[in-house]
């Protein structure tokens, strides 16, 4: 498939780094010529550096003949106009945007622009991509990351190993036998200062391990608790920014069945008013977030959760460690800059999320439509959750498990029967035409996986 991307920062580049490794002629488009070259230089594609709104740069990049464009650049204009050029100019037959502003969101929500004034197939809004992540994080307060499969029947959760969880240096096999009812699968490990991996039946957990478990979402508490985690119920939370992330995060806190009281500190006064005016039952209180007394009068010692989404990294670091100082059960950071990650053992920050990670996984779920169901980007783009319906020419169909020749960097994590549940995958399972599997792959054993799933990332 020949791809054009408009916008060579982290999220294009990244895009880029997944559709290039799967064989795909990528072309990237930025006006600023040392972030072309890095792509470049980096990954097997070409470059062209220029405005991606142009026509005479799109023709260079070969839009004559493309089959889709992904529209990521920083500007949300010129996303739309890339858009509208690739259709009117090159007739392209599939466009994805990236667009912030929610004035955009909800004219295009309300269908304001009529579909051949605005030929924009797939929208994606990093804050409400960042704000669905940051309500999974509240859900399971215990892990680092997590992400919802087969219709939210199965759970990928990030957990980070303490020196008592009960179940170090165990083999993982002989966890299966231990707990023989339990729907969790060990997808991923991470040593510290290693790097990711798919673990082996043989192999231990250790204490500073930062694991992925996929587990059935009935099971999801207890697999916590067989980790060493205690699941608390979040009654209380505190939101340190109230912009569109915070204000989309309060919304739905508002519109949940739990009875779960949110306080808001933003420190704009502008904004701040905005989100008193949009909410009903959440306090808002105006101020700086690292300002200790007005964390005081949140009741920061007595909350369950606080969640620091403001747009200043360094902010949401030094804010959830303050809160956790002052007595907070738990602290969620919205983190851009990857590098800064490392640093959350230290600081006892217990999750993060990356929106950069997220709209990048929002984005190959719409890539690779038809019989992929979702597409999740772990850790820094190391590796994929991919959840994809077996073809009846799949490799994989008809055939129990253990026959099948996975890479070693691949697990299957969980199935879901065609017209049943999801099942915890043993050597003995026999997969069917029409099952539903979630399969842990590293980066660069995603095309053996797709080989086996027969997965074709085209669109006709």
């Amino acid at each position: 498939m020949k791809v054009i991307i408009a916008g060579a920062g982290q999220v294009g580049w990244q895009i880029a780094r997944h559709l290039s490794g799967e064989r795909n002629d990528v072309t990237v488009v930025d006006s600023n010529r040392d972030l072309v070259n890095r792509a470049t230089d980096s990954l097997d594609v070409q470059g062209i550096t220029g405005f991606a709104s142009y026509p005479d740069v799109l023709e260079r990049a070969g839009a004559e003949d493309a089959d889709m464009l992904i529209a990521a650049t920083s500007s949300d204009e010129v996303n739309m106009v890339t858009c509208q050029v690739a259709h009117s100019v090159f007739t392209v037959p599939r466009k994805i945007a990236r667009l912030r502003a929610q004035s955009y969101l909800s004219a295009l929500r309300a269908d304001l622009y009529r579909r051949d004034h605005m030929p924009i197939d797939v929208v994606i809004s990093p804050e409400r991509e960042v704000a669905e992540a940051a309500l999974r994080r509240l859900r399971a307060p215990e892990s680092f990351d997590t992400e919802e499969f087969m219709e939210g029947r199965a759970r990928l959760i990030g957990l980070a190993l303490d020196a008592d969880c009960p179940v170090l240096d165990t083999p993982l096999r002989q966890l299966s036998e231990l707990f023989s009812t339990l729907r969790a699968v060990v997808v991923g490990v991470r040593r510290p200062r290693g790097r990711l991996f798919a673990p082996e039946p043989g192999d231990q957990l250790y204490a500073g391990d930062m694991i992925y478990v996929m587990c059935h979402e009935d099971d999801l508490v207890r697999t916590q608790e067989i980790f060493g985690k205690k699941v608390r119920r979040q009654e209380r939370v505190v939101l340190i920014g109230g912009g569109n992330v915070g204000l989309a995060v309060a919304r739905a806190l508002e519109a949940a069945p739990e009875r779960i009281r949110a306080k808001i500190v933003e420190k704009n006064r502008t904004c701040a008013e905005r989100a008193a005016e949009a909410l009903e039952r959440t306090i808002v209180l105006q101020g700086d977030g690292l300002d200790m007394e007005l964390l005081r009068e949140a009741n920061i010692d007595r909350a369950d959760a606080v969640l620091c989404v403001t747009d200043d990294d360094k902010t949401n670091m030094l804010a959830a460690v303050r809160a956790k100082t002052s007595g907070c059960t738990k602290s969620i950071a919205l983190i851009n800059d990857p590098t800064l990650v490392p640093l959350m053992g230290p600081l006892n920050i217990d999750a993060f999320i990356n929106p950069r990670q997220t709209t990048v996984s929002s984005i190959l779920r719409h890539v690779r439509h038809g019989r992929v169901r979702n597409v999740y980007s772990v850790g820094d783009a190391e590796a994929e959750i991919i959840e994809a319906v077996v073809l009846s020419t799949s490799p994989l169909a008809g055939k129990r498990l253990a026959d099948v020749g996975f890479p070693e960097g691949a697990l299957v994590g969980a199935i879901r029967k065609k017209g049943g549940d999801v099942i915890r995958p043993t050597g003995s399972t026999v997969i069917s035409e029409g099952d539903s599997v979630a399969i842990f792959a590293l980066s660069e054993e995603v095309p053996e996986v797709e080989r086996l799933l027969q997965v074709q990332v085209d669109f006709f």
